[in-house]
């Protein structure tokens, strides 16, 4: 290289070449290509002097490794990452690095309020499967050596910033939770009462590192506005809000729910297709196998529909009904299992409860179904009563026994499946319905077999 070649190479500006791309109106192909014969360093500190209207281009013409390469030479890249949507701003924050990652989301922090700053850093600290994960700091806290006089003035104080003033907590000189005073009680004392008999020192709490499955069930007994939030020093850290109570129980509905189903309790619209058909195949693949085991058990009572095909009619009444009883069962020994303090006696208990509540149950419908059957096989399929009533009878024998079986599997099986530590939500939802059928199915066929081909001969 000559001294004019080396002379004309110091005196480009390649920051001032980078801006001039987005101000000809080249075509997009043509910017592309020649933005990628600069350094991203001139790239970034060309950011500066473009306007927003073209600095959207350039973030558009560029990929995320090389927007992120830019943003990492750039003296105030949250500037620069505040114009992405929220979407590629996680995602080219997945890839620069570490350090300038945490800058940034330092430096977003320090735009906050400093209240919603220490709350989103407290809240964040727990896992999102913990009760600190949902708590707020709006909460109004007295020391308990006050007197009303000075409690009322530190009310009003604290007022001005926590507007949740039903419910006052009380804490000792120590700052350790010593109950709560309802906001009622505070106003109508008299000056020579103390803060101590006013004070409710049963009142409910919870600690901020503990589960939310754990503590679910205790929340839910309690109609308290809100309710107190401890570290493991039984200091005060925040409070959970009816609202917060609301969402953490849909929450945990949702997630059942789709336990239930047999799905991930994390599966949602913005999953990605391969995951959602890997979580479900494993469950089909094992549905089907019963599914299939159900159909030869049918195969084996053929002879029985040869003979008496009108029984083939009442088949689905009978799957359906066990179905119902077995999920109904299902459900609530789902909620009892969710509280990790049910022990041997309670789950005994609980059995044998749903234990009779499907016999009584069977029994009403079995009675309902007999003469409803027969009387609809004698009046709308002109069959004769006594072989009309025989299968009425049979259905409703088979209805009763199926209903029994299947309550009794919808009990057994989540409290097997939580023995051996699998979720009982996510491997009986499914898996009852599956049984249920089994169990149906051979009952019905098998009544029949027995009752209206062995015994009454017909």
């Amino acid at each position: 290289m000559d001294n004019n070649e080396e002379l004309e190479s110091v005196q480009r500006d390649y920051v001032e070449e980078v801006c001039q791309l987005f101000r000809n109106n080249l075509a997009p192909k043509i910017i592309k290509e020649k933005l990628s014969d600069y350094h991203e360093n001139d790239i970034s500190d060309a950011l500066a002097l473009l306007s927003k209207e073209e600095r959207t281009r350039l973030y558009q013409l560029v990929d995320d490794d090389e927007l992120a390469d830019i943003f990492e030479h750039a003296e105030e890249p949250e500037i620069y990452l505040n114009e992405l949507g929220l979407k590629r701003r996680a995602d080219i924050l997945s890839k620069i690095e570490v350090a300038d990652a945490v800058d940034y989301l330092k430096a977003i922090l320090t735009l906050l309020p400093e209240e919603e700053r220490s709350e989103i850093i407290l809240t964040s600290s727990y896992d999102e499967d913990e009760i600190g994960s949902h708590l707020s700091t709006n909460y109004i806290e007295i020391n308990s050596m006050l007197s009303i006089k000075e409690a009322m003035k530190e009310l009003v104080s604290q007022a001005q910033e926590n507007d949740n003033i039903s419910t006052i907590y009380v804490s000792d000189k120590d700052g350790i939770y010593a109950g709560a005073i309802d906001l009622k009680d505070l106003i109508t004392a008299s000056a020579s009462t103390t803060l101590d008999s006013i004070t409710m020192t049963s009142f409910p709490y919870v600690y901020s590192d503990e589960e939310i499955s754990d503590c679910l069930e205790r929340l839910k007994d309690y109609s308290e506005d809100t309710i107190p939030v401890l570290d493991r020093s039984n200091h005060i850290v925040g409070v959970l809000t009816a609202g917060d109570l609301t969402e953490i129980v849909d929450e945990e509905m949702g997630e059942d729910y789709a336990k239930l189903a047999g799905l991930s309790a994390k599966e949602d619209l913005h999953e990605s297709l391969i995951d959602s058909f890997k979580k479900r195949l494993p469950w089909l693949i094992i549905l089907l196998v019963l599914g299939m085991v159900v159909s030869s058990v049918v195969g084996v009572f053929e002879t029985v529909v040869a003979t008496l095909p009108l029984i083939a009619s009442f088949q689905s009444l009978i799957l359906d009904m066990a179905g119902n009883i077995g999920t109904q069962s299902l459900a609530v020994t789902i909620r009892v299992l969710m509280d990790e303090d049910t022990d041997l006696k309670e789950k005994l208990s609980l059995v044998f409860k749903e234990s009779r509540v499907a016999v009584c149950n069977g029994l009403i419908l079995g009675v309902l179904s007999f003469v409803a059957i027969g009387l609809f096989l004698v009046f709308g399929k002109g069959v004769k009563p006594h072989i009309a009533f025989s299968i009425s009878l049979c259905v409703a024998i088979s209805l009763l026994i199926a209903m029994f079986l299947s309550g009794l599997c919808g009990t057994v099986v989540p409290m097997v499946f939580k023995k051996f530590g699998v979720d009982p939500a996510v491997a009986s939802g499914p898996l009852i319905t599956t049984i249920n059928d089994l169990v149906a199915v051979v009952v019905y066929y098998g009544s029949a077999y027995i009752l209206l081909i062995q015994i009454l001969k017909i």
